[in-house]
Parts: C-alpha cells; sequence; structure tokens
C-alpha cells in the first residue's frame, strides 16, 4: 500500500515562520499535540516530524510525504536518557555510542519497546533512533514529553532538503507549519547502525564514518558493511 493514501483533500496554506520568532516553537508544538505533521530543521537535513506515540499523526507523516507504508520511521529523542523509553535490550555498546555520539548524526538500530506503535516500524521489531544535535527539536521532543517520528522533509524519492524553501517546494500546502532555520549544517542524513546484527553493521553511510564508531568501541569491537 502506498503512503499516499488518508492525504486530506483539503489544501494547507503552509504557513512559514523564521525558527527563533517568538510564539513559532509554541504553535509547532501545539500542531504537533493535535496530530498534525510540522517541518522544522534539523542537525542533518530538514525534518518532516510528528509525535510517534500518536499513530494516526505517524499516518499522516507517511500520507504527506507519499512514502511506503512498508519503510520505517526513525525517531528523535530529547536525550540519550529517553533511549529506555522506546528501546528494550540496549547492550552495553549502543550506550557507549549514545555517550560519545549524541548529540550527533549516528542512528542505532534497536529492539522496539512495546510503546512504540507498530506504524513507526512498518510492523517490525526494530527502530532506528538517536538525539539530534540541534536544539530546536530536542525542545520540541521535551514539550511533548514524546519522541518524534522524523523523516526527510520531502517527497518519497526526491532529494533531501537542506534549506527551508528546498522543503517548502516540496510540501507546501502539504503540511500547516514549516521552520525556517536557515541552511542545515550537516547537509546529508545520519549514518544508521544496526545494533541488532552481529556483527553491528553500517546500513547508511553519513556523517559519522565507520572509522569513528570502531575508535569510539575500542579495540577488539568491529563493525561490518552491509
Amino acid at each position: 500500500m502506498g503512503g499516499g493514501a488518508g492525504l486530506r483533500k483539503t489544501r494547507y496554506k503552509t504557513q512559514v515562520l523564521p525558527a527563533g520568532a517568538p510564539g513559532a516553537l509554541d504553535l509547532a508544538v501545539e500542531l504537533l499535540l493535535s496530530g498534525e505533521p510540522v517541518v522544522f530543521p534539523t542537525d542533518t537535513v530538514y525534518g518532516l516530524g510528528a509525535d510517534a506515540l500518536i499513530p494516526a499523526a505517524v499516518e499522516r507523516l507517511y500520507a504527506v510525504k507519499q512514502r511506503p507504508l512498508q519503510i520505517a520511521v526513525p525517531l528523535l529523542l530529547a536525550d540519550a536518557c529517553s533511549l529506555s523509553e522506546v528501546c528494550v535490550d540496549v547492550p552495553p555498546l549502543a550506550w557507549k555510542l549514545a555517550g560519545r555520539f549524541w548529540p550527533g548524526a549516528l542512528s542505532l538500530v534497536l529492539r522496539r519497546a512495546p510503546a512504540v506503535p507498530d506504524v513507526v516500524t512498518a510492523g517490525g521489531w526494530t527502530v532506528a533512533v538517536r538525539v539530534p544535535d540541534h536544539g530546536l527539536v530536542r525542545e520540541l521532543c521535551r514539550r511533548l514529553d514524546a519522541p518524534l517520528a522524523v523523516t526527510s522533509a520531502n517527497r518519497h524519492r526526491r532529494p533531501d532538503p537542506v534549506t527551508a524553501a528546498a522543503a517548502l517546494h516540496d510540501l507546501n500546502g502539504r503540511v500547516p507549519l514549516l521552520l525556517d532555520g536557515g541552511t542545515c549544517p550537516g547537509g546529508v542524513p545520519s549514518t544508521v547502525l544496526d545494533m541488532t546484527a552481529s556483527p553491528p553493521t553500517v546500513r547508511r553511510t553519513g556523517p559519522i564514518t565507520e572509522e569513528q564508531i570502531a575508535a569510539a568501541l575500542g579495540p577488539g569491537s568491529w563493525i561490518s558493511s552491509p
């Protein structure tokens, strides 16, 4: 089933606000709590986010992006302590990497906790999580008291946007709010490391290199590429 199902026929007048404008963050939180998706900058690329604990909101995110429902959505967290709320059986090496690279552009694939809705993981038993190196996103998570389900703010298979203008080009009229935080500093999606594989396996290359991960894990530890 394609991710375009369920998109409302009425289009939004997408409001674009500077991320630091008075009331902008409050409006974003209000919309997210009501189940609406919002676009905002992250440390890597612009993200399309929804409250991860509201299944209907995540379904809406899939529809807006036209993302196939078979492709899971990663989670962004306020801090490393939140990891235990969305994942179970977290191995010591994962905590070690979180301590070294979070906040930052390393996503860890771990076993999902029961609190994570099926729609986030496409019915699977794992979920990708990270703490972004962007204060606005972490503040959104804190105010929601929930993780954010976030994917790049573009239609499926379109280029990842690093500016608000690029995100608006793809999603204008499909979301109620876009927070403009300027050009994203990272420019490329996060590195994805599958900690449920043995040995841990890099599923997507990104800003954090295999060499950096191996060095952080220390002697005797190793990772592989797919």
